[in-house]
């Protein structure tokens, strides 16, 4: 997974991850708005929770709220998460729960295969999902030596896997509108520009252009889908760039301005503020830690 710091600030966040014969059981928390994206694996399935955070979670255009959940099997994932985000879930192997549907005759919903997905399905598991996921962090907490008995570790096992078939069987693809999925597929291509620019810096009129969208229509649509501007998401996606370039650079001679100057920021002062305004330190301090560790 690819992490892309979206909203500015200082960024704390943590992941945390429980390892049972069959499953993982993860916890992740982030303090700023970011951009997630990678790939789950061709040979895993996913089950995630959101669980609170200070805006809504973007996923494909569709906003996860409340018993809704995201699935996924085989994925690519890009979602867009809130400042203060939490998501707890479990990832186990498609081959499992092939296998325990089949048994149990249950059909996998087609919507989370290759994708990514906002799914809706009956309260009930969610809630004791919810409650199981609670009652694992409290342990990893106070008493993370109970873990280490493989009785306790199956059994835990066996009650995630019983919460996650029984939400499956009536599982359903959340839909999002036809002006909201309309809206997305813009996002969509314009995204698909930017991330696929290398290093080309774009301006945002180019991706218009491209796009079939006024600056307004596409403002409108990045404030539904993504939560920011096209201009401060496309700017926050350079700044990321750059720092990550300034991170391998560490046994080079590059200097910050070269670097700057790859991902079109011609105006150097105004990018040193925007960059420490973004990430709460100059890109020289980046570069120095990066040149010590090295």
């Amino acid at each position: 997974m690819s992490y892309d710091q979206i909203s500015a600030g200082a960024f704390r966040g943590s992941f945390t991850q429980l390892s049972l014969p069959r499953l993982e059981v993860f916890r992740e928390i982030t303090s700023q708005q970011v951009r997630q994206h990678g790939q789950l694996g061709a040979d895993s399935f996913a089950i995630g929770l959101p669980w609170h955070g200070d805006g809504e979670l973007s996923c494909n255009g569709t906003s996860a709220r409340g018993a809704r959940v995201l699935a996924s099997i085989d994925a690519e994932i890009d979602m867009c998460t809130p400042k203060a985000f939490e998501l707890r879930g479990v990832v186990a192997g498609t081959v499992l729960i092939a296998e325990l549907a089949a048994r149990l005759d249950i059909e996998l919903p087609s919507a989370v295969w290759h994708q990514l997905r906002v799914i809706e399905t009956k309260e009930a598991p969610v809630a004791r999902l919810r409650a199981l996921l609670t009652a694992i962090q409290e342990t990893i907490t106070t008493a993370p030596e109970r873990f280490d008995d493989p009785v306790a570790r199956q059994a835990l096992e066996d009650a995630l896997l019983v919460e996650i078939m029984d939400m499956l069987p009536t599982a359903r693809a959340s839909d999002p509108g036809r002006s909201s999925a309309a809206r997305r597929r813009t996002v969509d291509r314009a995204r698909e520009l930017m991330h696929g620019s290398g290093d080309r810096s774009l301006s945002i009129l180019e991706v218009c252009k491209a796009v079939g969208a006024s600056p307004r229509k596409l403002g409108y649509c990045f404030q539904e889908v993504v939560g920011t501007s096209p201009m401060h998401y496309w700017r926050a996606m350079r700044l990321n760039r750059v720092r990550r370039d300034l991170k391998r650079a560490g046994d080079t001679d590059v200097s910050v301005y070269d670097v700057a100057v790859q991902h079109g920021f011609w105006h150097f002062s105004q990018f040193s503020l925007d960059y420490k305004r973004h990430f709460s330190e100059l890109p020289s301090e980046t570069l120095r830690r990066a040149r010590l560790a090295a």
